[in-house]
């Protein structure tokens, strides 16, 4: 053995033995620090990129995203490609969104640029392209929806009334169904599989915190993205 071979057998197993400082230890499919933009509310931007027009959706999905939506989608009937990088936000706005776009523009790019994330919510809206390209080292990251944001809450609600908590969990579970239901027929409107559901968003752990984000995230290869039809064409 060289010493050339022998110093890269070393370097390598000192980097395995350090851990790959690039990926999420807790979602090893994801990585560490995602880019899906710090923006508390979801920015959209128009420019022109090599002579087509694209609207930046960067940033959370807020309550107040649809007027601002539908003003931008209005004003820019043009529009080519919507690129996302968002950390998701409230589920139902992004449902509504994706119907918004796909109801505005039927012929319509969605894309996640390579090195963006697109997480939760954004998942949704980014179904409402006709086209949907998401390039390689682009993330589309799922995980399982929650109701139950704050399980310390839920803990001391039951602890201090066994009534409420029995009417608590009785509204998360209909609140979840309904959320289930509405995502089923989103999927089957957008012509992505329904699969994508049960084989991966509904068998990831829903793991809520009162503090940061804890849920548990996964993202889908290229291989995944086609078979389950989120990704539907490539450049």
């Amino acid at each position: 053995m060289t010493f050339r071979r022998i110093g890269a057998l070393i370097a390598g197993l000192l980097l395995t033995a350090a851990g790959d400082p690039a990926v999420d230890p807790k979602n090893p499919t994801c990585p560490l620090n995602p880019d899906w933009s710090a923006n508390k509310t979801m920015q959209l931007t128009v420019r022109n990129q090599g002579g087509m027009k694209v609207l930046l959706a960067e940033g959370a999905i807020d309550n107040g995203l649809m007027p601002r939506l539908f003003q931008v989608l209005q004003k820019n009937p043009d529009i080519g490609e919507i690129w996302f990088r968002s950390p998701g936000g409230v589920a139902t706005v992004g449902n509504e969104a994706g119907r918004l776009i796909r109801k505005s523009y039927p012929n319509v790019v969605t894309r996640i640029p390579n090195g963006w994330a697109c997480f939760s919510a954004c998942n949704f809206m980014f179904m409402g392209g006709t086209v949907r390209i998401v390039e390689p080292g682009g993330l589309y990251m799922v995980h399982m929806f929650t109701h139950v944001g704050d399980r310390a809450a839920v803990r001391q609600e039951i602890q201090e009334d066994a009534d409420s908590a029995v009417d608590m969990i009785g509204d998360i579970e209909q609140s979840s169904a309904l959320l289930a239901s509405d995502d089923n027929d989103f999927l089957i409107r957008m012509g992505v599989s329904r699969k994508l559901l049960t084989e991966v968003m509904y068998r990831q752990k829903a793991i809520a915190g009162s503090g940061d984000d804890q849920s548990t995230r996964r993202c889908l290869t290229q291989d995944e993205l086609f078979r389950y039809n989120v990704a539907n064409a490539s450049d």
